[in-house]
């Protein structure tokens, strides 16, 4: 990580792949000004698990001169019928600020405790300053054990957030999930909540800068490096970080995102029911027998006398096929091989990167940076330099690939100190490979 003047707000944990990482990220625009006095450095980390999200409880008001808003059972039992069937509706959360009553502290402190231990990088004195911040909001879900009512262990997991109304976006800073209540699905659970609030409250866009651990969990969450928000409308709100990926995720104000499980199951139903009418798959016909379909071959090419065979069955015809198209899709073969091995490489460098000991294998290494890595290493190779040579064919097998990812294996233990981070990786890199193909395809 690099440093400037002040210390950079940014950097790193390492996350167990299981769970779900996330990252936190300054919205505070006053920090810019405070060069004159060393700030915090923040880090770029946190740690959730990812758990396929199924529908949510009604959100809080985020008027910051209301007290913080908790969903309980009367609530559900007036804002949902008794016939849903929304999972989020059991669950008990609330939106709390900094308003100087009594019960909000109680809960900021729950909530810096739960920041403070699960990011343990984070500068404590940097995470009290933003959660205590009038001008962030914290969303946080509640264990309903009342023997654990008020104290730290009642935090089961929150999001820390700065809204610019004005704007209409939210930055994102800190996330984590308690380790006692990992692994459930409470990292989905928490931002699907944030994006039914973030609609409710007009925030169009969702921002944050991910660490190298936390891009993978932010994809599942919807979010894409590609920037769409216009930099007019975040440029001086949110500070650029060093060493940081920034992300955003749009967020339609007609979708309720913790019903989206239940929305698309309803749009599969109605398909079904519209194609149901004409769909002709229902139907049953007796087998087929060869002296039904016997061509003549007088007049057809020997090339082409597959195709004709092919075109002869009964119903080839009436479905719209023509000997034209059964020649293209035979020459067509070829190019489907290629298209899906493209599509296996592809994955398999994707599955590469979304692993927490990939980020030094990313991107090229930088010239400028490292000025003799070249004069060792003769042949540098990077997964992205791989993906632009999948997407144009270079490699012809698997084998080809796995060639260059271990070339990228031993350009790493070569350059740099067996005991180092980088080296480390490059070891977890060397294993995750055997589980990625199969021996056969690890041969030269």
């Amino acid at each position: 990580q690099s440093e400037k003047d002040t210390p950079s707000e940014k950097a790193t944990q390492s996350i167990d792949p299981e769970k779900e990482p996330i990252t936190s990220g300054e919205t505070d625009k006053e920090a810019q000004s405070e060069k004159d006095t060393p700030s915090q450095p923040p880090t770029q980390e946190q740690s959730t698990e990812p758990t396929p999200s199924t529908p949510p409880a009604t959100g809080g008001d985020l008027d910051p001169s209301k007290s913080p808003a908790v969903t309980t059972d009367e609530d559900k039992e007036s804002n949902n019928p008794k016939t849903s069937s929304n999972p989020y509706d059991s669950i008990k959360y609330i939106i709390v600020r900094n308003d100087g009553k009594e019960a909000s502290m109680i809960k900021l402190v729950g909530l810096k405790s739960l920041f403070a231990k699960q990011l343990p990088k984070m500068p404590r004195a940097y995470i009290a300053r933003l959660v205590f911040d009038r001008r962030h909001t914290s969303l946080a879900i509640l264990s309903e054990d009342p023997e654990v009512m008020d104290s730290d262990e009642e935090i089961i997991g929150g999001i820390c957030y700065r809204a610019f109304p004005e704007m209409r976006f939210a930055e994102i800073a800190f996330c984590a999930v308690n380790a006692n209540h990992q692994v459930k699905g409470y990292g989905t659970k928490l931002m699907n909540l944030l994006k039914k609030i973030g609609a409710e409250t007009g925030i169009e866009y969702f921002i944050t800068y991910a660490d190298n651990y936390a891009i993978g969990y932010f994809k599942k969450q919807g979010f894409s490096k590609s920037i769409q928000m216009p930099k007019g409308r975040y440029q001086g709100y949110i500070k650029d970080y060093d060493g940081g990926t920034p992300m955003e995720c749009y967020v339609h104000p007609s979708i309720d995102f913790t019903r989206i499980p239940e929305m698309l199951e309803k749009q599969r139903e109605f398909l079904l029911n519209c194609v149901k009418p004409v769909a002709q798959s229902r139907n049953v016909y007796p087998p087929l027998q060869p002296s039904q379909f016997q061509p003549t071959m007088d007049s057809v090419p020997r090339a082409h006398q597959v195709a004709a065979r092919a075109l002869s069955v009964p119903g080839m015809t009436q479905a719209g096929w023509t000997l034209q198209d059964l020649v293209q899709t035979g020459q067509g073969k070829d190019a489907d091989r290629r298209s899906a091995l493209k599509s296996d490489l592809l994955a398999i460098v994707r599955k590469i990167e979304e692993q927490q000991f990939s980020w030094p294998f990313r991107e090229p290494v930088d010239r400028k940076e490292v000025p003799d890595y070249f004069e060792v290493i003769k042949e540098p190779i990077d997964l992205s330099t791989m993906e632009k040579r999948i997407r144009v064919d270079h490699y012809k097998s698997k084998q080809m690939l796995y060639a260059d990812l271990m070339l990228m294996v031993k350009n790493c233990k070569r350059y740099n100190d067996e005991r180092s981070t980088y080296v480390q990786c490059a070891v977890s890199l060397e294993k995750y490979l055997v589980n990625l193909f199969r021996k056969d395809e690890m041969k030269p």
